[in-house]
């Protein structure tokens, strides 16, 4: 019989390995989902918004109905189990897409694919989230997210850069070579799956938790717990002003830089090879400082992407930036998990969680389709200043935070605001 310490060693090596594997198929299809959309399928921009929007909606409703889903099963990992396997599945479909469906509605079904995809992949982040959150201690969440994160993303820098070379060799149209990516893709989910089965779940040691329905004063309810509250108010403006961004830089760099598959690499292995080096540094901030301190200054230094972006085409210019902007990257990826598992109760845990998500999934459908009118209207240099603006605002609002906690609580240390 293992002991409690010993779970958790063992839960935090499967997660490891889980998430190298998971990483190899989100890699691949994340990063070169939109090049084949666009260069492949020759999406309009109107579908290269879809592409980011529709996800985004699908992955709302998952989590509000996975939500109340999960407060009703007695095993969070075997729902999280069925949730990803459904979701991988999705990679052979778009894999197999091609054969089937032809002429110009088949980049729309492609989206539609990526888009439904994200419905059980929804269901599969918010039940991880969630049993990561009971299998890990908070005392050893920064330091094994910090390592954790480290090693994922090396796998992420491997899976965006052979693939990149490899493309490199066909026509940029050709769509066979996407079809073996997401066939491999589909090989990793195997392993995936394998050792989120061999996570170590107590269901007789999970503290009770309130079964969840969705009504409108359910959704309001989560305002009251004041932390979260906050926290959740500055996150809503600081990820609108970055996911409005979103499509515009796959738009700026492949139409206007005219990026190819090797250079769409190149700019993420760069970013990739910042974050590997500066996991561990957020999370030594985190714990000197506090969470919400670290989250703003990551926050302020991606709020200057998007007019960074815009000062030149040049693509060693571009692939540069994003050597930079890996660090706020980073900080953001491991803060905003830690923290929002810092301001939840633990008996709340899911419901907030699901709450959070949905909220910042309903920026994640608007803020896209407001980015796309918005370079329509005002063109890419104007709307990439909207997006540095709000994204300024958002970490505006996490320094006032502190500031007023400071205030509120003369001395204070902990930054749980």
């Amino acid at each position: 019989m293992s002991t409690g310490y010993e779970e958790i060693v063992i839960n935090e090596r499967y997660s490891i390995i889980n998430g190298s594997y998971a990483m190899f198929g989100l890699t691949i299809v994340g990063n070169f989902a939109s090049l084949f959309v666009i260069d492949a399928l020759h999406a309009t921009s109107e579908e290269v918004a879809l592409l980011t929007s529709l996800p985004a909606l699908m992955t709302v409703l998952a989590t509000w109905l996975g939500a109340v889903w999960l407060s009703r099963v007695n095993s969070k990992k075997m729902f999280c189990i069925r949730a990803t396997s459904v979701a991988r599945i999705f990679y052979l479909m778009i894999a197999l897409a091609p054969f089937f469906i032809h002429g110009p509605f088949l980049a729309f079904f492609v989206v539609l694919l990526l888009a439904v995809m994200n419905f059980p992949q929804g269901l599969s982040q918010l039940s991880w989230q969630s049993l990561m959150g009971d299998l890990i201690p908070e005392d050893r969440r920064a330091a094994f997210f910090g390592i954790r994160n480290r090693i994922t993303t090396i796998i992420a820098m491997i899976a965006t850069l052979l693939p990149g070379l490899a493309l490199q060799a066909f026509p940029s149209d050709a769509i066979p070579p996407y079809q073996v990516l997401f066939v491999l893709s589909t090989l990793f989910s195997f392993f995936e799956v394998y050792y989120l089965v061999l996570h170590r779940e107590n269901t007789e040691r999970r503290p009770d938790v309130v079964r969840i329905d969705f009504h409108v004063r359910e959704m309001l309810k989560p305002f009251h717990h004041a932390p979260y509250r906050r926290f959740l108010i500055a996150s809503m403006v600081f990820n609108f002003g970055w996911q409005l961004a979103w499509p515009l830089f796959s738009i700026y760099q492949i139409q206007y830089a005219h990026a190819t598959a090797i250079w769409i690499s190149a700019f993420n292995v760069a970013s990739q090879i910042t974050q590997i080096l500066t996991f561990t540094l957020w999370g030594r901030i985190s714990e000197k400082y506090g969470n919400t301190l670290a989250l703003a200054f990551a926050c302020l230094g991606m709020a200057a992407t998007p007019v960074m972006t815009v000062v030149s085409r040049n693509l060693f210019y571009l692939t540069g930036l994003n050597l930079i902007t890996g660090l706020f990257v980073s900080g953001i990826n491991l803060l905003q998990f830690n923290h929002l598992l810092e301001v939840v109760p633990k008996q709340d845990r899911t419901a907030l969680i699901a709450h959070f998500n949905v909220v910042i999934g309903v920026m994640g459908i608007v803020a896209p389709q407001i980015g796309v009118f918005l370079l329509g209207k005002i063109h890419m240099d104007p709307a990439m200043w909207v997006s540095t603006v709000l994204r300024l605002a958002g970490t505006l609002i996490f320094f006032y935070l502190i500031r007023s906690r400071i205030r509120e609580t003369p001395g204070v240390t902990d930054d749980r605001v």
